[in-house]
């Protein structure tokens, strides 16, 4: 996964096998980090024409922290595109040989040092895009006429990019479990590739909305802990969302994996923790209890209250992801996998699978 990925073993295979010819000419071109996107063009003028207005005075050091965000792209636009055929110091990497370097690549712990520079530069410059607009979002809120569902523009397109980090794990998760078809591994890899190489996904631009509605449905639901009521609670408010959310709760909740890792979201705590406190409640013989009593039954203190900030969203992500993760490393019982690695294989497989049928139709 490094720039010297020809050290792995792996077969090469074509971009084209991945795109139809249109694409394949609009990813060639295409390459470095798109510092706004369109939407984004537009909230940043918006806003700085409001401030011109109503806060003059915020309108230069916003402008300033921007050209900050663009000279950090600019910089790591320094570095060669990871979708083009490029020489190395010691090797010519191509965007096949590091599909095939990533879906190989079999050993545990921690890749940072094994991905290409440009991935990592560019999570900071994402991070530092997702505070400036946080910020812009305080901005909208506290110094401008916006009312509250315009403001809310600048929230959403935080939490879409925080989805966006959220993803880069996502995507490494689904990339590196064998069990997994390879061609689908194959698709994620190059998925990551470009969000590597552009900073944005618009697999995940498109399901934000989705995941940000679970989150808040999530976060208002009280669950009583010692049954599953707060499982059906969701599940109901689930119906009225997304088609594929929806379709997504139907075909997959059966699977323990997916089931155990929804009790986690919307528990907040473990797996582990969860199994422990039904057979305490079990054992005195109490039915259920509420969220501001289960570190006490616990005897440890756990966080089951969610604030609505995006951070929260992104803290608890990580948590679950990193347990998930040992899980898988030492065999143990529970989830595998969060509940957002499994809706995003499940859209990932319903568009590959879509676009098979298609091509089969165009032929």
């Amino acid at each position: 996964m490094e720039e010297n990925a020809t050290e792995f073993e792996f077969t090469p295979v074509s971009i084209d096998s991945f795109f139809d010819k249109s694409e394949i000419q609009t990813a060639a071109i295409e390459t470095g980090i798109t510092i706004l996107t369109k939407n984004q063009e537009q909230l940043v003028k918006r806003l700085l024409d409001e401030l011109h207005k109503s806060a003059p005075g915020r309108v230069e050091h916003l402008e300033e922290r921007l050209r900050k965000v663009e000279k950090l792209a600019q910089d790591i636009a320094l570095f060669p595109s990871l979708l083009e055929r490029t020489e190395t110091n010691t090797s010519v990497r191509t965007p096949e040989e590091l599909v095939e370097s990533l879906v190989s690549y079999h050993e545990e712990g921690d890749t940072l040092l094994q991905l290409p520079s440009k991935a990592t530069l560019g999570k900071s410059f994402l991070v530092t895009k997702i505070h400036t607009f946080y910020s812009m979002y305080k901005l909208a809120r506290d110094f401008t006429d916006m009312d509250e569902k315009l403001a809310k523009a600048y929230m959403d397109e935080t939490i879409s990019m925080m989805l966006t980090l959220m993803a880069e794990d996502v995507y490494m998760d689904i990339i590196r479990d064998e069990v997994i078809n390879k061609d689908l591994r194959r698709e994620m890899a190059l998925s990551l590739i470009i969000l590597w190489e552009h900073r944005s996904d618009q697999t995940i631009a498109d399901i934000a909305p989705v995941l940000q509605s679970v989150w808040e449905a999530r976060r208002k639901i009280a669950p009583i802990f010692g049954t599953m009521m707060g499982t059906s609670e969701l599940m109901q408010v689930s119906m009225q969302m997304d088609v594929q959310w929806v379709q997504f709760m139907k075909g997959r909740l059966s699977d323990p994996d997916v089931s155990q890792a929804m009790e986690e979201f919307l528990f907040g705590i473990s797996h582990e923790q969860i199994q422990r406190l039904k057979a305490i409640l079990k054992e005195q013989g109490v039915k259920n209890i509420g969220r501001d009593e289960v570190s006490s039954y616990l005897g440890e203190r756990v966080k089951t209250d969610i604030a609505a900030d995006y951070r929260d969203f992104y803290l608890l992500f990580t948590v679950r992801r990193d347990n998930a993760r040992v899980r898988a490393r030492l065999h143990f019982d529970g989830p595998k996998h969060t509940l957002e690695d499994h809706f995003i294989r499940f859209v990932m497989e319903q568009n590959a699978e879509k676009q098979r049928k298609d091509s089969v139709a165009g032929r």
